[in-house]
């Protein structure tokens, strides 16, 4: 039996674990925190989960929150204008997408894979522990996106425009927000585009406390929305971003008037620079080990990408995995890996850096459209399920005038 270690208790690893012992392989996850910990921390991400990225999940059997989590069937995009919005519509998408708190589903996760005999080790691991490791296992996964681990990782300058956090991140989870006056009918996400400024998205979640809201303000540094840095009470947290939603999105703002936190961890606030980072790590005593998700390929969360890519890769690595057979895990098996995965990651880091920049006219020409045309509203939304569709039509003007 093939004994293989994951490092980090996120999307990824914990997908990527869960499938792995489905397949009978030998897993070790290691956590720097416990389910009990997690569940009672503070939020960590602001996830939507679209269609395939889901469909990952139900191939596992791992999808326990289907049933509970808001049933998202739309996504809107609202522009603002002087005094009001100058461009708002909702697409339809083509399958469900939902968003479940990380607390609640790593934690759950993480018990069920130690219920089924996994092995979790709870402890903070440090290069040195890799050194060890790399010789006790077959195969040793990162999928821990911070700290010192992910300095392993070289930057590729090649795939990384950015070398400075193009967005000030700021989340809060909050019960009470009102109905969208528009389609009350079903729930959609909500992005918020206020030109020089930064966005505002808004996404129907479940969290710990049951049914709940996100509010999630991305702002141009040094900008207006760049507030958050040091703020470390949740209440004046959640006060300073609805003050920036009545200022920037007041049609967002009058459904917000009633809403509070639901818990003293459901605020979230930072930044950090999108890149691209190479897929293999070199220990100082010659081991390997390979890097997942966001480690090798971390994107802003403008266009809510991060725990699609993360299910993506997971599914992409399992299938490289089992494939493999009793081959070694060599360095040229862990870059054809990455490689795989990159096929599909690639027009994510694309879309992403794209909409952190200034649109171009033909860009906010299409956004504009949009709004006139269902056909082009529904294509754009689904964009986030499958990213490689803005090849055909997002980046040359010429595609779609």
């Amino acid at each position: 039996m093939r004994k293989i270690l994951i490092v980090g208790a996120g999307q990824s690893g914990l997908q990527l674990a869960l499938g792995l012992q489905s397949r009978g392989y030998e897993v070790t996850l290691m956590s720097n925190r416990t389910a009990d910990e997690i569940r009672s921390g503070r939020v960590m991400s602001t996830q939507c989960m679209f269609h395939t990225a889901l469909q990952h999940e139900r191939d596992l059997g791992i999808d326990f929150w289907a049933s509970q989590a808001p049933r998202i069937e739309g996504l809107g995009v609202s522009v603002a204008g002087p005094e009001s919005r100058v461009i708002d519509w909702v697409g339809r998408l083509d399958g469900i997408a939902q968003s479940v708190d990380q607390r609640v589903k790593m934690a759950g996760w993480m018990e069920t894979f130690a219920q089924r005999g996994g092995q979790l080790v709870v402890h903070g691991a440090a290069v040195s522990d890799l050194e060890f490791f790399a010789r006790a296992y077959d195969l040793v996964l990162v999928s821990a996106g911070k700290g010192e681990l992910v300095s392993m990782f070289g930057r590729d300058a090649s795939r990384s425009p950015y070398a400075e956090p193009q967005r000030a991140l700021a989340v809060s989870y909050v019960h009470g927000l009102g109905p969208r006056p528009e389609h009350p009918e079903f729930d959609a996400v909500r992005c918020n585009l206020v030109p020089g400024v930064g966005e505002l998205f808004v996404m129907p979640t479940l969290t710990t406390t049951g049914r709940a809201d996100i509010l999630f303000w991305e702002g141009i540094p040094g900008g207006p929305l760049d507030v958050f840095q040091g703020v470390k009470d949740p209440a004046e947290h959640l006060a300073l971003t609805l003050e920036l939603m009545e200022k920037f999105t007041p049609w967002e703002y009058a459904r917000a008037t009633k809403v509070e936190l639901t818990d003293a961890g459901g605020t979230l606030a930072g930044r950090y620079a999108p890149t691209v980072r190479n897929p293999i790590g070199r220990l100082p005593g010659g081991g390997l080990v390979l890097g997942v998700a966001d480690v090798v390929v971390a994107n802003d969360p403008i266009t809510g990408q991060g725990s699609n890519s993360a299910s993506k890769c997971a599914a992409s690595y399992l299938d490289s995995i089992v494939e493999h057979g009793d081959g070694a895990f060599d360095e040229a098996w862990m870059q054809s890996t990455f490689d795989r995965y990159w096929a599909t990651a690639q027009h994510v880091t694309k879309w992403t850096n794209a909409m952190l920049g200034v649109p171009p006219e033909h860009v906010l020409g299409l956004i504009g459209a949009a709004g006139e045309l269902p056909a082009v509203a529904n294509r754009f939304a689904n964009g986030f399920n499958d990213p490689s569709d803005f090849e055909e039509y997002f980046y040359d003007p010429r595609c779609w005038t």
